[in-house]
């Protein structure tokens, strides 16, 4: 079985996003082309709720998924279809923005804000398709643990166990892998997947190189991977998706295909019909 090469190493950019809320941002406009179909991953972590608790008021999306994981924290959401929701330690928003949403998120003061935000682009044809928004609780959550290793499956699968998402436009792999220390860890993958990791805490040793944590690998074409816990241990974000090979037209929060659908899209937010339509939404799974 061909294992995958480290292809690229990136190092996170400490920035601030919405209202000032400091963040890293681990991938995003420069990546595009090499983490086909995802878009952006912004990392949170910090211990000081001035850091973030003046959030990201309303703004909208069009034409991606944003998938919001929090290890630790706390994160209440109200969008444009009517939905108010609530994230803590273990949970994830996953919102399909579409043809047109419009939400807040607000991080809550917390002991440790942990965790991240992922956006994958939507394909083409599905663009246009109604905004939906799911609240996964911790609790539906698929767990699994091995020798050394305790990993949720957050979309996916992982050994047979079944997340309840799956990613209805573009099928997703979300791991969020702990490994004790010295843990050699492999995972088998589609090989025409992108994939790549995020290294929250600790470091990892691939191709025996040490990589530390706030880094992202993206990893060559093969059919799995193989990874080993530095002295003290590693927990680290995995995901794997089938690239879209499509155009990307995108402006801050639109991400579409042509110039002229990102045109189109701040007509609308201007004369006020961005958001109309219906949507889905469903809590509490």
């Amino acid at each position: 079985m061909n294992t995958r090469k480290v292809a690229r190493v990136v190092t996170g950019i400490r920035t601030e996003d919405g209202a000032g809320v400091k963040l890293t941002r681990v991938i995003g406009h420069d990546d595009v082309k090499d983490f086909d179909p995802f878009l952006m991953l912004d990392a949170f972590d910090s211990r000081n709720p001035d850091d973030y608790t003046a959030g990201f008021p309303w703004h909208p999306h069009r034409g991606i998924e944003t998938v919001t994981y929090l290890i630790s924290g706390n994160i209440e959401h109200g969008d444009s279809l009517g939905n108010q929701g609530c994230i803590s330690d273990g949970s994830c928003q996953w919102m399909t923005a579409g043809g047109g949403i419009i939400h807040r998120e607000m991080p809550k003061p917390s002991q440790h804000m942990l965790g991240a935000q992922l956006w994958i682009n939507l394909p083409k044809k599905d663009k246009m398709t109604a905004p939906a928004y799911n609240d996964i609780r911790t609790e539906a959550i698929a767990k699994v643990a091995e020798d050394g290793v305790r990993i949720a499956v957050v979309s996916g699968e992982y050994k047979g166990v079944r997340a309840s998402m799956q990613g209805d436009f573009v099928k997703t792999t979300y791991l969020d892998v702990e490994l004790e220390s010295g843990r050699e860890w492999t995972l088998e993958t589609p090989p025409e997947n992108t994939v790549f990791l995020y290294i929250v805490l600790g470091s990892l040793r691939i191709d025996g190189v040490s990589h530390e944590n706030r880094r992202a690998v993206l990893f060559g074409r093969g059919e799995r991977i193989c990874v080993t816990a530095g002295e003290k241990g590693a927990r680290f974000l995995l995901f794997s998706g089938k690239p879209l090979g499509e155009p990307v037209a995108w402006a801050g929060p639109i991400v579409m295909n042509t110039r002229e659908e990102l045109a189109q899209a701040f007509r609308e937010l201007d004369d006020g019909t961005f958001a109309r339509g219906c949507g889905t939404a469903h809590g509490n799974e």
